[in-house]
């Protein structure tokens, strides 16, 4: 008697831990659904920027674009014009084709702490803050 009295506890023991695990495993699963995915609002490019405007462009035409420049560089007939903002800086190297004005040929951009920046959003950047 004894013997079957020390089985049924030691099954009540099994069972009891089974029913243990099994209320540890339920608080597992999760019921809830996931949030919706929210974006952020998009800001709208204004019409008119971009690169192909600024690679071409005279002189005249990157000051009407971004205000005087912040360095104008001659060397020879090239000439490196600097424009800047809270945001970046680009350098436009214009260089003559011929006896016409110098243009653009090449640009570089750069975050005003010198980190890299894409071109497009650096011409971009620059004429939005003029626009203000």
């Amino acid at each position: 008697m004894k013997d079957a009295l020390y089985e049924d506890v030691g099954c009540m023991k099994k069972l009891a831990g089974s029913a243990l695990l099994v209320s540890l495993l339920g608080g597992c699963v999760s019921t809830a659904t996931t949030a919706p995915v929210v974006r952020a609002p998009t800001i709208p490019i204004p019409t008119g920027t971009g690169l192909g405007q600024v690679v071409g462009a005279t002189a005249a035409s990157l000051t009407r674009m971004f205000g005087p420049p912040l360095a104008d560089v001659r060397e020879g007939s090239a000439r490196k014009l600097q424009f800047s903002n809270a945001t970046c800086v680009l350098d436009t190297y214009l260089y003559p084709k011929g006896n016409a004005e110098p243009v653009v040929t090449y640009l570089d951009t750069r975050q005003t702490d010198g980190s890299p920046i894409d071109r497009a959003s650096c011409v971009g950047a620059l004429q939005i803050g003029r626009r203000k």
